[in-house]
């Protein structure tokens, strides 16, 4: 347990270990955010090599629970943990104010709790269609909207990125901020001018891997 420029009292940490203790993994790490800042965490095996900074990050678990004031649960990417992850985040009172705690699990930790999609549903014009998931060559964010692509037809859904991560089968993998990739559709690996990989897909779209996860690809495809 590390504690930073605070002081918790053993009655204190005590009520969140009543709370968790009889559901929480031993692959749990648990944090406390107070204002702008991580006032409190206590790490597990799995995260011991996963360092808080002083302030909360934008887009993490923490920041949307202090915004919210709800419970928030989903898996972040590798941007500000240096690799993915699954936090539940829940509005609690600290000290007469209002802060978050953040349970941490490893990313796989939700995906084996849920079913994957069996297809997606998506518009095109006034028009929805289900697609099977197989069907499915890549998925692509692209101004603050989702669209994925099957057999040379673009889609479009409401369901993030990130969203789409927790439910989507093994053999998808994220390669970009901005893709989402199905292997089974994968024509040949290269590398650019600037040693970067890229990746042609059997119809010649090429999409870019970029460094945040050259390694989430090459443990899926083991090279």
């Amino acid at each position: 347990m590390e504690m930073e420029n605070f002081q918790i009292s053993k009655e204190e940490f005590d009520q969140f270990k009543i709370i968790l203790e009889d559901w929480i993994s031993k692959d749990a790490s648990i944090a406390i955010a107070l204002g702008e800042t991580y006032v409190y965490h206590s790490k597990s095996t799995h995260h011991s090599h996963l360092e808080f900074g002083e302030a909360i990050h934008p887009e993490s678990i923490a920041a949307r629970v202090l915004k919210s004031r709800q419970k928030t649960e989903a898996i972040i990417d590798q941007s500000i943990l240096g690799e993915p992850y699954y936090a539940i985040g829940y509005p609690i009172h600290f000290n007469k104010q209002e802060a978050a705690l953040i349970v941490i699990l490893p990313s796989t930790y939700s995906v084996e709790k849920r079913e994957p999609y069996k297809f997606l549903t998506g518009r095109q014009d006034e028009d929805w269609t289900p697609v099977p998931i197989e069907q499915i060559s890549h998925i692509e964010s692209l101004q603050k909207r989702t669209w994925f692509y099957a057999q040379n037809d673009q889609y479009k859904t409401t369901i993030t990125l990130k969203e789409l991560q927790t439910k989507l089968p093994e053999y998808f993998v994220r390669i970009h901020r901005s893709y989402i990739l199905n292997t089974y559709f994968i024509k040949r690996i290269s590398k650019d001018l600037a040693s970067n990989f890229v990746i042609e897909l059997k119809n010649g779209t090429e999409l870019p891997v970029s460094q945040s996860y050259v390694n989430n690809l090459r443990k899926a495809l083991e090279f």
